[in-house]
């Protein structure tokens, strides 16, 4: 797909049917998390916890950075400029591409920098990117994921030209060409150790909110071409099918990646962004009404067995094509996917081609997707990619800012997770500064860490917390005494605020309520 490289969506724009279900698009969560309020208080179309994300695609520098060779400050002043927009448009996670092709956005003792820092793989480009994107995420209240291409191993094809004392040169054993790149073989039980290995480098030195993975798993497959891995087979294969085999190798790294997750930070979401399509019905009664490649067939990616097992978090198909859509609807796949998900703690997003927009020409195809997924089992959206979106493609950024995400949203709680809400935050007070409602309040007392909190303004009409449209605010924690400044309270009476603590994994405390005095 798109995401991970050029190649899929210019075989896509050229109209090969097969490829163009190669692509995703993202459900939302239409109700908060937990006991429903009334309906007045939190209609459908202004859901309080919804997962609002964007892709940061840093392969072939398509987002960040724009381009190699830029020094660390002109890399950091770009990164945080995204980050200030997307905050703007009020999403609440960003997808950063960290691992693009066996390098890394880290220092790290199990592979090289990545060359789309420097230019040249290896290069040191003088300070931590992954830190400094944690750090400047989390002080907006963005989440941070970290997203990581599992095989690819270079966009190229030779092997000499990765740097000196890579582990593919090391291990030429490991690595496949197919297509004019290179692959990490995933029918090799080391490398896909190593792979394993080198996330969880990222998950356990650096404070992430989630693991990512998009829809590369085997290559998607190209006409006349094998991928080699006939003596894994022979060496590996134990009786199984070539397919049963493959997807066996898929699935034993879905399920250590979540194992290992588990066992290091419980806290980590581990989320997969698979092909929209898992099987289609005429060929599998259980696929979808569609016609268009078959991930589970094609890549060998397994993901509604994924989910039903319970190996991820998440998972965000990419449904990146139209409503009505011949071989692939948005409209069809949408509930199929919800139905995958039903009666699992899995949650379902929706990955969003929003970078299609302008192609399709109608202002109201995107809009028509998120109004439909409130009708389904959808937690959120994540859109493809952060510059497209930025540049409100027929005006798409402007409806999210002033409809769709009128109002600040929590992420969805994930109950597999567990966790616990905080106290109540303390000494909650209101005084007029100016022209504005300056609130302040001290951190709860004991029990779960507070990681941001939520600022409400009453509505009067006793929803209270219960209202997306009471939401004014999500403040990250910080120490000391916390600060809120209201800078359009109404004209006139004593307004009324609340305010709540939240937690790593959001759970949402009770409101701590003040009325601004005289």
């Amino acid at each position: 797909m798109a995401r991970g490289g050029t190649s899929g969506w210019r075989l896509l724009a050229a109209g090969l049917l097969t490829l163009a279900a190669m692509v995703g698009s993202p459900p939302v969560d239409a109700a908060p998390v937990g006991a429903p309020a009334a309906a007045d208080c939190a209609p459908a179309e202004q859901p309080k916890r919804q997962l609002r994300g964007t892709w940061i695609g840093s392969v072939s520098n398509i987002n960040w950075p724009s381009r190699t060779g830029l020094t660390a400050a002109a890399q950091q002043a770009e990164l945080r400029d995204l980050l200030d927009r997307a905050a703007a448009l009020r999403l609440n996670a960003v997808f950063l591409q960290i691992r693009p092709a066996a390098d890394t956005f880290w220092p790290s003792a199990y592979e090289p920098w990545s060359q789309y820092l420097t230019g040249s793989q290896g290069g040191d480009p003088g300070y931590d990117p992954l830190a400094f994107a944690v750090t400047e995420a989390h002080a907006r209240n963005l989440e941070l994921h970290g997203w990581f291409n599992p095989y690819r191993v270079s966009t190229q094809g030779d092997l000499t030209r990765l740097s000196a004392g890579h582990p593919a040169r090391a291990n030429p054993g490991w690595v496949e060409r197919y297509d004019g790149k290179l692959y990490y073989n995933p029918g090799v039980p080391a490398a896909r150790q190593h792979t394993v290995n080198t996330i969880m480098d990222a998950v356990t030195r650096y404070d992430l909110d989630g693991v990512h993975f998009d829809d590369y798993f085997y290559p998607y497959p190209v006409t006349g071409q094998t991928f080699d891995d006939a003596a894994e087979y022979a060496a590996y294969g134990a009786g199984r099918s070539l397919a049963d085999w493959r997807r066996s190798n898929v699935d034993a790294l879905v399920q250590a990646v979540g194992t290992r997750i588990r066992q290091a930070k419980p806290h980590v979401r581990f989320g997969i962004s698979p092909f929209g399509i898992w099987r289609n019905v005429g060929t599998d009664p259980l696929g979808s009404a569609t016609t268009g490649l078959q991930s589970y067939d094609a890549i060998y990616a397994d993901t509604r067995r994924w989910v039903k097992q319970g190996w991820v978090d998440y998972v965000a198909p990419q449904i990146y094509w139209r409503i009505g859509f011949a071989a692939a609807a948005y409209d069809v796949l949408v509930p199929w996917w919800s139905n995958v998900v039903a009666g699992t703690d899995v949650q379902l997003y929706v990955g969003q081609a929003t970078y299609r927009i302008s192609e399709w020409g109608d202002a109201e195809e995107m809009p028509d997707h998120l109004v439909l997924n409130r009708s389904h089992r959808v937690s959120g959206d994540i859109h493809y990619s952060i510059r497209q979106l930025l540049a409100n493609p027929l005006g798409f950024a402007d409806r999210l800012r002033t409809d769709f995400y009128r109002y600040p949203a929590l992420v969805p709680v994930n109950n597999r997770l567990g966790g616990t809400a905080p106290g109540p935050v303390r000494s909650l007070a209101a005084r007029r500064v100016g022209g504005g409602v300056e609130l302040t309040w001290t951190a709860p007392n004991g029990g779960t860490a507070p990681a941001y909190y939520a600022v409400y303004r009453a509505d009067g009409a006793g929803c209270g917390v219960d209202a997306a449209r009471n939401l004014l605010a999500l403040r990250r924690a910080g120490s000391g005494t916390q600060r809120f400044t209201d800078a359009a309270p109404p004209p006139v009476g004593q307004p009324g605020y609340l305010v709540t603590a939240v937690s790593r994994l959001h759970h949402e405390s009770a409101p701590a309520a003040v009325t601004l005095a005289g």
